[in-house]
């Protein structure tokens, strides 16, 4: 260890000025990498060597554990260090980005999986969200093209802010799905927590669902609705008949989205298990969703 150096160092051991050294340094980090299971007998700077050659040569997220003044330089250059509460030094602790107060490494597996579960149910949170958008900004297009009103500005702020925050709320109380810990972990860098799929699911799919069932509610079981849109009619030209025949039909296209988020929160509480086994334990969930219906 004391001859070689992983990339990111700053003692020079891989210059420019030495292109053998350094290809046979990299050559030796990279079999440690790949290899090494256990390293024993090293110094502080060979810990922050390890955790450096972990980092640039294996593209590793590297945590650290340690308790002592000699395991600081290492805490403090991993991604995440780990200090020990009861038996740790203050440096040790000062170095670190988490302190476990019971010591127990246990505790770090505790975390880690209580870490996955926050991102993915934030993930869920914002899956639902999105749901409604397509829905709700769709009337609006649609009065361009002479579609009598089925959503007031009035409605869309009900949805938002009187139904669909709260339920997005109670995600955070959804218990994890089976296999979480079996699972790769998300890539801080590479994997997003609003991605491509997330829109697709949000939008092509479920959104795409609650628009179609909104404005067959509306044009379809509400009969005065297409009458009023071959008539070709400004609103301020409504009689009293098709101010409330428009009315009827907006409140058909809201409660039919309302019920349509109702449908989209059961669907995101899991993604890969059945909705009906995932949704019932969140109680805080299953609240809201009646109080979404009252």
């Amino acid at each position: 260890l004391e001859a070689h150096a992983p990339p990111g160092g700053d003692d020079g051991a891989l210059g420019d000025d030495d292109a053998e050294a350094a290809a046979e340094a990299a050559l030796f980090w990279r079999r440690c990498v790949e290899h090494t299971r256990v390293f024993a007998r090293v110094s502080p700077m060979h810990k922050r060597s390890i955790v450096r050659a972990y980092q640039h040569i294996g593209g590793h997220v590297v945590a650290m554990t340690g308790d002592g003044v000699n395991d600081a330089p290492a805490l403090k250059e991993a991604e995440v260090g780990i200090a020990m509460g009861i038996r740790g030094t203050e440096v040790a602790k000062e170095a670190a980005d988490i302190v476990l107060l019971d010591d127990d490494l246990q505790s770090v597996v505790a975390g880690m999986e209580q870490g996955r579960l926050c991102s993915e149910n934030l993930r869920k949170s914002i899956m639902y969200t999105l749901c409604s958008k397509l829905p709700q900004v769709l009337p609006t297009f649609a009065e361009l093209a002479g579609v009598p009103s089925a959503l007031t500005a009035a409605q869309v702020l009900l949805i938002d802010i009187g139904t669909d925050i709260w339920t997005a709320i109670a995600f955070a109380w959804q218990p994890a799905e089976g296999e979480l810990m079996r699972r790769a972990p998300r890539h801080p860098s590479r994997d997003r927590m609003v991605d491509g799929q997330v829109l697709l699911y949000s939008y092509g799919y479920v959104g795409l669902i609650q628009s179609i069932a909104c404005w067959a509610v509306f044009f379809g079981v509400m009969p005065r609705m297409y009458e009023l849109f071959r008539a070709d009619k400004h609103p301020s030209e409504y009689s009293v008949a098709d101010s409330e025949a428009d009315n009827a039909g907006m409140s058909s296209y809201y409660w039919t989205l309302v019920l349509g988020q109702v449908g989209a929160a059961l669907a995101t509480t899991t993604t890969r298990q059945s909705a009906l086994l995932r949704w019932a334990p969140n109680w805080w969930l299953t609240a809201c969703i009646v109080l979404e219906l009252l």
